[in-house]
C-alpha cells in the first residue's frame, strides 16, 4: 500500500518504472509543463483562463538494431508530446480535465513507437493545491479514431419567425424528411425584446438563451423538430434520421475560437455554424441571403409551400 500511495503522489515516471513488465522500454517524459487555457465546467471558469500543468511520461519501443541513429525523425520527439497538449486546448473548450486527458493520450499513442502513456493533468489555480487526474493508457486499447469524414455534412435549414409561424412549416418538414438527407433546423431570437445585462458575458447568455426559447417554440410547433445543443447528439441525429433544431448556447461558448458575431445577428451565427458543421448547403426562409461565398446558399419565401 505504501508504495501504492508513492506511485500515486510521485512523478509519473516513478508509476511507470513501478509498473514496467519484463519488457525493456524506453521513456521521455515532460514535466511541470504549464499552460494558460479556459477550461472547467463551473460557471465561474467561463470567460477566464487558469493555469494547468502536465506531467506526461511515454514509454516507446525500440528502435531496431542498427536504427539507433542520431536524427530527431527518427524518434518520438518531445515536440510530439507538447504538439498533442497544443491541439487538444485548441480544437475545442473543455470541461472535464478527465476528458483532456483522454485525449491527449489518445493522440500520443497513435505515433508508432508509443506503447503506453501516463498522463497527469493538475488545476494550479483552484484551490490551495493542485487538482487533478492521472491516466495510463496503452497502445492498441483505444477506440480507433474516427475519420474526418465519417461525420455527415449537412444541410442548414434557418426559419425566420414569419416561416416559424408559417401554416407552410408542416409541409416543409414533411418535405424535408421525406429527402432522408442530414438536416439541422436553425432560428433567431422571437420578435420581443431580450432582456438586458450591464455585463457583455451576462448579456451574450440571455442573447443566447433568447434564441433556445425560441428554438422550443419551433419544437413545440411540430414534435418532429428535436431541440440539440452538443455536438455528440447533433451527430447522433442526423445519422438517425432526425431532423434537429440547433441550441446555440453549448456550442458557442465551448468552442475555442468562437463566433465573432453577435447572438444578435442570427444569421451570421448560423453561417459561423454552418462552417463549423462543414455543411453541405443552407436554405434561408423568410429573410434575404447573407454573404456567404463559401457555402452554397438557397432562399425561399416564407409564404411558398414547397422548399
Amino acid at each position: 500500500m505504501s508504495n501504492e500511495i508513492k506511485w500515486a503522489f510521485g512523478h509519473p515516471a516513478e508509476r511507470a518504472e513501478a509498473t514496467a513488465d519484463s519488457t525493456m522500454l524506453d521513456r521521455i517524459s515532460l514535466r511541470d509543463h504549464i499552460v494558460e487555457v479556459e477550461i472547467g465546467a463551473f460557471q465561474a471558469e467561463r470567460g477566464t483562463t487558469q493555469r494547468i500543468c502536465f506531467n506526461i511520461v511515454v514509454e516507446v519501443r525500440p528502435m531496431p538494431a542498427g536504427g539507433a541513429e542520431d536524427d530527431v525523425d527518427r524518434i518520438l520527439s518531445y515536440d510530439k508530446v507538447t504538439e498533442a497538449i497544443a491541439h487538444e486546448l485548441a480544437e475545442e473548450r473543455l470541461n472535464l480535465l478527465e476528458t483532456l486527458a483522454e485525449r491527449v493520450a489518445e493522440r500520443i499513442l497513435q505515433e508508432p513507437q508509443a506503447a503506453r502513456v501516463f498522463v497527469r493533468i493538475e488545476k494550479l489555480d483552484r484551490g490551495p493545491g493542485a487538482l487533478g487526474v492521472e491516466i495510463v493508457r496503452e497502445a492498441g486499447r483505444q477506440q480507433p479514431a474516427g475519420l474526418p469524414d465519417d461525420r455527415p455534412h449537412p444541410q442548414l435549414v434557418y426559419l425566420s419567425n414569419a416561416a416559424i409561424a408559417s401554416p407552410h412549416l408542416g409541409a416543409w418538414i414533411d418535405q424535408l424528411e421525406a429527402e432522408h438527407r442530414p438536416t439541422i433546423l436553425c432560428v433567431g431570437p422571437a420578435d420581443v425584446p431580450a432582456p438586458q445585462a450591464g455585463a457583455a458575458m451576462a448579456q451574450r447568455r440571455i442573447d443566447l438563451l433568447a434564441i433556445e426559447q425560441n428554438a422550443w417554440v419551433l419544437a413545440g410547433r411540430d414534435a418532429r423538430c428535436v431541440v440539440v445543443n452538443s455536438r455528440t447528439e447533433l451527430d447522433w441525429s442526423m445519422r438517425h434520421d432526425q431532423i434537429s433544431v440547433w441550441a446555440p448556447s453549448k456550442i458557442v461558448l465551448d468552442a475555442v475560437d468562437g463566433p465573432s458575431a453577435s447572438p444578435r445577428d442570427a444569421l451570421a451565427l448560423v453561417l459561423w455554424f454552418a462552417r463549423q458543421m462543414e455543411a453541405a448547403d443552407m436554405v434561408v426562409i423568410g429573410e434575404e441571403l447573407p454573404d456567404a461565398p463559401d457555402l452554397p446558399l438557397r432562399a425561399v419565401g416564407a409564404d411558398v409551400r414547397v422548399l
